[in-house]
């Protein structure tokens, strides 16, 4: 799927989502959009969900804006972008992404890539139907491109390409299956993403290795401790495509915060793994956003 196609699909879902009401209603339940994942879409901090982003209802729309920082030992990044839920169904977002080097020899290193998400809800929903076994389901695609390598020109090295991946642009397909057990504070969710990124693209798509799509799973789950306080864990599994990057799963164990329906803060310890051989070590460190929207 090329960036017109997925453009394309975004104006008519945009436009068949014309009829909800002009004013967003925000009746949806506290917490029940989700927080920004670290690629735009409503879900956790790692994964999507299968909930739509906002807390407009089905008569209605929401949106927010976020802002995202992962600091690890040699690395950080930071993300930030917008996302619009439609009519309880329809979830739109855009997300940039800004990765650097913090410890030679790549300390000079400087990433960014753009996403533009797509969201469908398809069947289930996590809210209302609590008697039903069905989840909530959705369906989304993230269109991915890279903006090239800053740093390493003493290389020669510009592009990801130059680094043993196939492609700078590419996409990943996923479907999400969301359960929220209200009765015990509860929710589970599960994602197969087919995809061939590289640090979620970071550093390209293909490679090397592996140059085909691989189905990996995600999984996460959230406790609420109270009504406005959230305590979870996540885990998402990862490709390993490039010889120059021995990429590993991700994981984290988070805490988030809805004081109110506009504002929400997650911060978590996240767990990356490898990210290259240049430093060679497994990354972890702290994962901080916060959330504005209605």
């Amino acid at each position: 799927m090329n960036p017109k196609t997925l453009l394309a699909l975004c104006i008519l879902t945009l436009g068949g989502g014309a009829q909800a009401q002009s004013m967003p209603d925000s009746a949806k339940l506290l917490a029940t959009g989700g927080v920004s994942q670290i690629e735009g879409a409503g879900g956790g901090g790692l994964t999507p969900w299968a909930l739509i982003t906002g807390y407009g209802t089905r008569d209605s729309w929401g949106a927010n804006a976020h802002y995202t920082h992962v600091k690890t030992q040699d690395y950080s990044l930071g993300s930030y972008g917008v996302a619009v839920g439609i009519a309880d169904r329809v979830e739109l977002s855009l997300a940039k992404q800004d990765f650097k080097g913090e410890l030679a020899p790549l300390d000079q290193l400087r990433i960014k890539q753009d996403i533009v998400g797509l969201k469908l809800r398809v069947a289930g929903d996590a809210v209302y139907e609590q008697d039903s076994l069905l989840p909530q389901i959705a369906v989304g695609v993230m269109y991915k491109k890279n903006k090239g390598v800053d740093g390493l020109g003493a290389l020669g090295v510009t592009k990801v390409t130059q680094l043993g991946a196939k492609d700078d642009s590419g996409y990943d397909v996923y479907v999400s299956a969301t359960k929220l057990m209200l009765e015990y504070s509860l929710l589970l969710n599960g994602t197969l993403r087919s995809t061939r990124a590289n640090q979620m693209g970071l550093l390209g798509f293909g490679g090397d290795q592996h140059s085909g799509r691989r189905v990996m799973p995600e999984v996460s789950a959230a406790y609420l401790l109270t009504r406005k306080l959230a305590l979870g864990a996540e885990y998402r599994r990862k490709p390993h495509n490039l010889g120059v990057d021995h990429e590993k799963a991700y994981s984290d164990v988070f805490i988030a915060w809805f004081p109110t329906k506009h504002f929400s803060l997650t911060a978590a310890y996240a767990q990356l793994g490898d990210i290259t051989t240049f430093n060679p070590k497994k990354q972890k460190g702290i994962y901080l956003s916060a959330q504005a929207g209605f």
